[in-house]
């Protein structure tokens, strides 16, 4: 699973500030036989 970078949690806060309901945290797909891995679902 790849590292969160510096600003992460604040991103995650501002948009929980604004009303988003962050639902993954990392939000992983599969596809096939890979994953990607994106920061946020919301």
């Amino acid at each position: 699973m790849p590292a969160k970078d510096i600003y992460h949690n604040n991103v995650k806060t501002a948009l929980e500030n604004d009303g988003w309901i962050i639902t993954h945290d990392p939000l992983i797909i599969r596809w096939g036989k890979r994953d990607l891995y994106v920061d946020l679902g919301g």
